[in-house]
């Protein structure tokens, strides 16, 4: 879900702030280096060919940008990142910096100097233990190491969850004690994010934390966007006037929430990448199917940030309800009025606007619309 926050949507035309050289031992065309990179609530994507194993990024940002990078030796981008864990793929933060990274052979072990944001994202890192990310992908190391015996042997595959349960545990409980310690870091707000997102840390227990980081960090794009998360439980809560969003469609045409007055509609979270959402898909079309008729809507609201792969998902799914999006992907400003810490994810809106059920998926949505309907 973190991922998702480096949504490549359209930045503003700025003169370049930061750079990023590189030498990655001596890599040549198709190799290519990608990053996705937002700071806020603007973002981009680039990427820079390697010849000789070396590259240049430039670009613009307003504060700490977090990012996504990619190494691929084949140029095919998607690859490294769906590669189970195992791909060439580094997630960083850097500031208004020059930046140079080092590595013999590959991205996720260079050495970068002239960031002192990286700098301190390393010594956070440190602090609170290593991201969920680097414990799946030294997992996963493991296992494509491990013996053909060990490949077979349950024991094993269990030792090895549980090693990687405990240091997951440990990050969290961690992160917790330096969001509280340290009122004045960056990363504390980062860290409260990721406990929000990634541990369903409940609003109420993160609320008085973040209320004790300093004013610029609660009035900052990150926190604020936190802070409707946080208070999106009282915002979404049963008999609540669901909020109203607008967010255009696949045709461009804005499409609101309140246009759908005087039906029963789900607002239904999804994202082309989320295969729990797609699996929905064909309950969602067969209730769709019953009672469209009889005044009841679906709304989609993608969390996604590639329209290509919105439309194609909406196309191989078959659905037929409007799809709305600002491609933001989890930037999205519906998915956090809304409070939405990971998809699927929907609330059903009575005719007269108020939320009458919410996280509705497959036989618990199907009971609820006959009763409603029937």
């Amino acid at each position: 879900m973190i991922f998702t926050l480096l949504a490549p949507w359209a930045a503003a035309a700025q003169s370049p702030n930061f750079t990023i050289t590189g030498k990655i031992g001596n890599l040549n065309k198709p190799a290519k280096v990608y990053i996705d990179y937002s700071s806020d609530g603007q973002g981009k994507t680039d990427s820079a060919e390697l010849v000789n194993g070396t590259f240049k990024v430039t670009g613009y940002i307003d504060g700490i940008a977090n990012s996504r990078m990619v190494l691929s030796r084949e140029g095919i981008k998607d690859k490294e990142i769906y590669a189970t864990g195992t791909g060439d793929v580094i997630y960083v933060s850097f500031g208004k910096e020059k930046i140079h990274i080092t590595s013999p052979d590959s991205l996720y072990n260079a050495k970068w100097t002239g960031s002192k944001v990286y700098n301190e994202l390393q010594a956070f890192n440190k602090t609170v233990g290593p991201t969920v990310m680097t414990v799946h992908h030294n997992a996963n190391v493991l296992l494509r190491k491990a013996s053909p015996e060990q490949q077979k042997d349950t024991l094993y595959f269990k030792t090895l969850d549980k090693k990687v349960q405990a240091y997951r545990k440990s990050r969290g409980e961690q992160l917790l004690e330096f969001a509280k310690n340290n009122p004045d870091s960056y990363f504390a707000l980062q860290g409260l994010s990721e406990l929000v997102s990634g541990y369903s840390m409940k609003p109420e227990a993160a609320l008085p934390v973040f209320n004790k980081l300093n004013e610029k960090l609660r009035l900052s794009y990150t926190g604020q966007g936190l802070y409707k998360i946080l208070n999106a439980h009282t915002v979404t809560a049963l008999g609540s006037i669901a909020p109203n969003f607008t967010q255009n469609d696949v045709n461009g045409k804005p499409v609101s929430l309140s246009d759908y007055k005087g039906k029963y509609v789900l607002v239904e979270f999804w994202a082309s990448w989320c295969s729990p959402c797609r699996a929905e898909s064909p309950n969602l079309l067969k209730q769709y199917a019953a009672y469209k008729d009889k005044g009841f809507e679906i709304l989609g609201v993608s969390v996604d940030n590639d329209k290509a792969k919105w439309l194609d998902a909406i196309k191989k799914d078959g659905l037929t309800w409007t799809q709305v999006s600002d491609l933001k992907g989890w930037e999205s400003e519906a998915r956090k009025v809304y409070g939405i810490s990971g998809v699927p994810a929907n609330f059903l809106v009575s005719p007269e606007g108020k939320i009458i059920g919410s996280h509705l998926v497959g036989e618990a949505l199907n009971k609820k619309l006959a009763e409603l309907m029937n």
